[in-house]
């Protein structure tokens, strides 16, 4: 059932991202839901093992390889979906800034259950 919500909530982030982002446009919400779910599988499968094979470059630079890597993921997935899409790198690293503060929100809204 966490996993559900995490998606949703990830598609919502997604969604407010791409309409507070100039720049980035989704074409709804089940979209944004789809959009969310292959940048998870993108940054879940290529962006892991980009990062290990980054991880001297990542260490030296303070993880900021870590978000040029999320934001290529992004670009990845918009290249992939239709209903998606971003204007550019720069477009994309502000959605990668704002979707990462919309679910710190979302995550320190709902808290932690772990007991």
């Amino acid at each position: 059932m966490r996993l559900i919500v995490e998606i949703l909530l990830m598609g919502l982030a997604v969604f407010l991202g791409a309409k507070l982002v100039p720049g980035v446009s989704v074409d709804g919400y089940g979209t944004a839901i789809i959009a969310a779910i292959l940048i998870a599988l993108a940054n879940a499968t290529i962006g892991f093992i980009l990062r290990v094979l980054t991880f001297p470059v990542n260490f030296l630079t303070l993880g900021l390889v870590s978000f040029i890597i999320s934001v290529l993921m992004i670009l990845l997935v918009d290249n992939l979906m239709a209903g998606f899409s971003t204007t550019g790198f720069w477009a994309a690293a502000i959605l990668a800034i704002v979707v990462a503060i919309i679910k710190a929100i979302f995550g320190a809204i709902a808290g932690s259950d772990k007991d």
